[in-house]
């Protein structure tokens, strides 16, 4: 992805964000995006956007998948809501990666090294959970739907899930946003983007 494509993702995300949401201190939550490697970032290391400026096409993609979800299901759910969520379920992804090497067969069946990204977590909280923690506790307010839904947005992927967590379930029941959060986020890595 070159810089024009990453300069007008950016704005795209910067205009939804300016057009939707009031919630106060999104000032901060976008300086502090800005500061960090949010926009450059890589969505994953190895799997779905895979690439610089991955989070941020994720990010637009996850969004864009929850305003078709909920207006398929003619679901009501607030546009500030909408962008809170599908714009930021995963800041906790910034400052977790960094470029490294990796063998791999090239098409005649030679090891060639290739550019790969490496986790490298220095907060290890978890995922939502740590989106929520970053947003919550330092910048904005999210109200409790828009906490069950980026605390909940992996589904069954999770891993508190996996080891038989099971709030997960009462928070879809209780809220529609995470439910379709989870939709749209599994709509965008799976079906959008383009897996490595």
């Amino acid at each position: 992805m070159d810089i024009k494509e990453l300069s007008s993702m950016r704005e795209r995300f910067e205009q939804i964000v300016h057009e939707n949401i009031q919630h106060d201190g999104i000032d901060n939550v976008m300086k502090y995006l800005a500061s960090r490697d949010f926009y450059t970032a890589p969505a994953s290391t190895r799997f779905h956007n895979a690439f610089d400026g991955g989070l941020l096409l994720h990010s637009l993609n996850v969004y864009d998948c929850l305003v078709k979800i909920n207006d398929n299901f003619n679901l009501g759910l607030k546009p500030e809501s909408m962008a809170i969520c599908g714009l930021f379920h995963d800041v906790c992804k910034m400052d977790t990666c960094k470029k490294g090497k990796r063998n791999v067969k090239n098409e005649q069946g030679q090891w060639e090294s290739d550019d790969t990204f490496e986790r490298d977590e220095e907060m290890p909280l978890g995922h939502g959970e740590k989106s929520v923690f970053l947003l919550n506790n330092s910048f904005i307010r999210l109200t409790l739907n828009e906490m069950y839904a980026i605390r909940w947005h992996m589904g069954g992927f999770d891993s508190a899930v996996k080891g038989g967590e099971q709030s997960i379930s009462k928070a879809y029941e209780k809220c529609p946003l995470a439910v379709a959060l989870h939709l749209a986020d599994m709509d965008s890595t799976y079906l959008v983007e383009e897996q490595n």
